[in-house]
Formats: structure tokens, C-alpha cells, sequence
């Protein structure tokens, strides 16, 4: 590539091999790995904090829902703010918050003080999701936005197992308290990582305040088959995964396992498949485009979810492993997919990732708080079977797109 060439893409982005385009990566891997640690910080403790309030399996997964209800929501406000205010306030305040209610959670006197603080904890963690698709289409060149969005939904499965881990465990030895006090701290210092390594927005350009410009893009987020298809895969696919994570505890803890927390939450080291999977997913989208990769994954997620089935741990790890590994998959493929597919038909691509990540998170509450009802009614197989349906819807959605004709910006 000649020195001209080399401006002229630069000039589109940051490229791969340069330190910006690093600091944007190692940046957002911190994010998200303080975004999903605080997030799923109660999945892995569900079972404690079941018996230490006297509450129900059903009841005790709200700790999940409502921090997922309350980042879906907020989604949708936050989007078009950061249309009009940019993308690195927001990244930075919502880590910075987020972490301090976080502390706030780890001395809740009571359920609904807890329960309550974890839905505010999730309307202020929506900074950071709402933008991070839309900051990596604008900051990086057109190359290397998949593999980079890739690398970014990796951080968030290293952040979810790395949470589910770090709770399980201090929790068996010091209680939730000082577990949930843990995840706060993790938070803490990626907050400050992502303060001092993520580069200032350079190529964001604010959207006109009018209302009829936002309605006029957000219809467009809403009119789109292919979008909407991709919103519902977010949806399905995040309600299947934590609806097994949801009761994985509880049937761990049961017979023939009797695992207790730290034991039971070592199966969480399966995460490190998704961080795996999103990043090569990324890059074979690159090379062979996003709608030959994204029903491989959706295979792979529905066989995983099958194998857990049988009361054989090695299967369960197993098909745990496959089960990630093919939701990262899916996820990272689909999350970069929206911003693309948004600028293409000209609409907004925060808004559109906002809807994406609302249907995501709408979905993993719906699901989430249904797991346990399929758990007191069908134990392991019933709730198999709901993450199995889902899955299916969603990779149904997948095939049809290969179907759905490509949009070319202006």
C-alpha cells in the first residue's frame, strides 16, 4: 500500500496494527468486562440469596431480570442521547455509576433495597452497550469493525464468567455481601483502564436535535425486515443462555452433583469458549460475510444445549462449552451486524443498536425469570427445552437472512 493509500484509510478509520486502533480494543475489552461482571453478579449466588432472604427460585432470578429489564429500557433513551451528545461521556459516566451502586448493592439491608438498586444498577450500565457498536462503526475502518466488535462481545463473556466466578466464590467463603463487593471493585479498575486508554470520539458527527430527524431514523431502525430479524435473534439467543445460567445453580446443588457455590461456579470457566468464538466468528465474517457464519452458530448453541441434558457432568460441561461458544457466536456477529446494516439504509445505527439491545435484554429478563418457572415445573429438562426452542427461532431468523438482499451506503 502506497503512503497516499495508507492516508486515505486512515482517514476511514483506525487500522489494525496501530495504536489507536489498540487502545479502542484493549479499552473496550475492559468495559465490557466491567459492564457483564456487574450485570450477572447474582447469577452465580442465586442460590444463596434465595435461602439468606427466604424467597423463591423464581423470585430470586429477578436479581438478574431487573438489572436486564432496566438496561433494555434505559436503551432506548440512551441511544438517541449519545445521537446528540457523543459516545465517550456516556461510556465513562455509566462504568463510573454503575460501580458505585454496585458498592451500594454489596450492603443492601433487605430484598426489595436489593432488588431495587439492581434495577437502577442496570439503568445505569446502559451507557456503555448503547454505544459501543456505534463508536467502533465510526472510530474504526470499515475492515476491521467485525473482528473489533468481535474482541468487544469477548470482553463481555470474559466479564460475565470472571463476575460468576469471583461471586461463587468469595461468596462461599465470606457471604454475598463482600461477593458483591468484589464484582464492585473489578468494576472499579476497568472503569479507570477504559478512563485512560479509550481515545476521544473523532469522527462523530451529532445528530440534528430536530424530533423529526430522530422519529424519521428511528422508523427507519424499525421498518427494516432485516433489522427486525436481527433484534428477535438478540432476543432468543440472550433468553436461552441465561435461562440455563439462571438454574444452572440450583440443579448443580441438587442431586446426583450436591456442588456448593464456589464448586457449582467453576462451570462459569466454560466463558473464555465465548471470548474465543466472538473473536474468530469476527474475523470469518470478514472474510466470508456475516450471513454465512451467523446459522453455524446457532447450530452449535442448540447441539450444546442438548448435551446438558443427560446427569452426566462431563456432558454438561461440555455441552455448556458448545452452548457459549455458539451464543457468542451468534451475538457478536449480529451486534456488529445492526450498526452496518443501520448506516446502510440510512438509519440511525445508535438507535438501531439501542432496539437491538433492548429486544437482547427484554429477552433475557422474559426468559431469564421463566427459566425458574420451568424449573419448578420440569426441572432440567424443561428449562433445556424453552433454551432449545428459542434457539431454533433464532437460527431460523439466520437462514432467512442469507435470503435478505444486501443494502449498499451512499
Amino acid at each position: 500500500m502506497t503512503t497516499t493509500e495508507e492516508t486515505s484509510a486512515a482517514a476511514q478509520g483506525h487500522l489494525p496494527a496501530t495504536a489507536a486502533y489498540r487502545r479502542v480494543v484493549v479499552a473496550l475489552f475492559a468495559a465490557g468486562i466491567a459492564t457483564f461482571t456487574l450485570l450477572y453478579s447474582t447469577q452465580a449466588i442465586l442460590p444463596q440469596l434465595s435461602a439468606r432472604f427466604g424467597v423463591s427460585t423464581e423470585a430470586s432470578t429477578l436479581t438478574v431480570s431487573l438489572t436486564t429489564l432496566g438496561l433494555g429500557a434505559a436503551l432506548l433513551v440512551v441511544g438517541p442521547i449519545s445521537d446528540r451528545r457523543g459516545r465517550t461521556g456516556l461510556i465513562h459516566f455509566s462504568l463510573a455509576a454503575s460501580s458505585l451502586i454496585a458498592i451500594a448493592c454489596a450492603f443492601s439491608p433487605n430484598w426489595t433495597t436489593l432488588l431495587t438498586l439492581r434495577l437502577l444498577e442496570g439503568v445505569a450500565l446502559a451507557g456503555l452497550p448503547a454505544v459501543a457498536t456505534a463508536y467502533l462503526r465510526e472510530e474504526l475502518h470499515p475492515s476491521a469493525q467485525a473482528r473489533a466488535a468481535g474482541l468487544y462481545i469477548g470482553g463481555t463473556a470474559l466479564g460475565g464468567m470472571t463476575g460468576r466466578l469471583l461471586t461463587g466464590g468469595v461468596a462461599e467463603i465470606a457471604g454475598w455481601h463482600w461477593a458483591l463487593a468484589a464484582a464492585a471493585a473489578l468494576s472499579l479498575v476497568c472503569a479507570l483502564a477504559v478512563r485512560v486508554l479509550l481515545p476521544s470520539s473523532e469522527r462523530f458527527a451529532p445528530t440534528p436535535p430536530a424530533a423529526g430527524t430522530l422519529v424519521r431514523a428511528g422508523l427507519r431502525a424499525l421498518s427494516d425486515p432485516a433489522l427486525i430479524s436481527l433484534y428477535v435473534i438478540g432476543g432468543c439467543s440472550s433468553g436461552a443462555l441465561v435461562a440455563v445460567f439462571n438454574t444452572l445453580g440450583f440443579r448443580l446443588a441438587d442431586a446426583p452433583f450436591h456442588l456448593g457455590l464456589a464448586a457449582a461456579s467453576l462451570l462459569f470457566l466454560v466463558y473464555p469458549v465465548g471470548t474465543l468464538s466472538s473473536a474468530l466468528f469476527g474475523r470469518l465474517a470478514d472474510r466470508f460475510g456475516r450471513r454465512a457464519v451467523m446459522p453455524l452458530g446457532c447450530v452449535l448453541a442448540v447441539g450444546g444445549t442438548l448435551l446438558t441434558i443427560p446427569s452426566a457432568l462431563p456432558a454438561v460441561v461440555l455441552g455448556l462449552a458448545l452452548l457459549v461458544g455458539g451464543f457468542f457466536a451468534v451475538h457478536g456477529v449480529a451486534s456488529g451486524w445492526v450498526p452496518a446494516r443501520a448506516f446502510a439504509g440510512g438509519a440511525s445505527t445508535a438507535q438501531a443498536a439501542s432496539l437491538y439491545l433492548f429486544t437482547y435484554y427484554l429477552g433475557s429478563s422474559v426468559f431469564g425469570s421463566l427459566a425458574g418457572t420451568a424449573w419448578a415445573d420440569a426441572a432440567w429438562p424443561g428449562v433445556a427445552g424453552l433454551a432449545a426452542i428459542l434457539l431454533c427461532v433464532a437460527g431460523t431468523l439466520a437462514l432467512r437472512l442469507r435470503r435478505t438482499p444486501a443494502l449498499r451506503s451512499s
